[in-house]
């Protein structure tokens, strides 16, 4: 069934709206998705902060016109979806890449882009067991405090082996001798 200009015109705007901002954009080809595994698959790109639509290869192209994602929207051929995001790249790949995998007789990648940079499908799935940013923050701040936290063990390591020394002192009696010569 052949659209309207004005809907095409429609579905443009909206989907060029929705790619400006974003830095990623993972594009694959599917068949036989039943409704149900469609709609499991676009709730799970969602809670990892994405968007998925199924896309007309030409409608796709124009609306990714002057977007990060423009190459990976430009020449598609035969049925494709695309999902895109604009913040943590390795979690959409990882959600993706993991609901493909449990679905591959109805899905497979194509490509994906990041903030400019093509991908290939080996690529895509690469990303996709890359750790994510939090995990990489934290093994960074992990990094960057543990020479402070060792130094701070070895200055307190000073006083509480003296502490000690003298706490077994006092348990044999080594210092009432002292003070009863005295």
């Amino acid at each position: 069934m052949a659209i309207s200009k004005a809907k095409k015109t429609e579905k443009v705007k909206l989907l060029a709206t929705e790619l400006t901002s974003s830095t990623t954009a993972i594009v694959g080809t599917f068949s036989k998705l039943t409704v149900a595994k469609d709609y499991e698959l676009r709730k799970v790109i969602r809670e990892a902060g994405g968007k998925y639509r199924v896309v007309k290869n030409k409608l796709a192209a124009i609306s990714g016109s002057g977007t990060q994602v423009e190459a990976a929207l430009k020449g598609l051929k035969g049925v494709n979806s695309v999902a895109f995001t604009a913040g943590d790249p390795v979690a959409l790949a990882k959600v993706f890449a993991k609901w493909a995998g449990e679905n591959a007789a109805e899905f497979q990648f194509k490509l994906g882009i990041v903030d400019g940079k093509l991908l290939s499908v080996d690529d895509v799935k690469a990303l996709a067991t890359m750790p994510g940013k939090e995990e990489i923050f934290s093994k960074l701040l992990f990094l960057i405090n543990s020479p402070a936290q060792r130094l701070a063990t070895v200055i307190n390591a000073t006083g509480r082996d003296l502490a000690v020394v003298i706490g077994q002192g006092v348990e044999k009696e080594k210092f009432a001798a002292g003070e009863a010569a005295a």
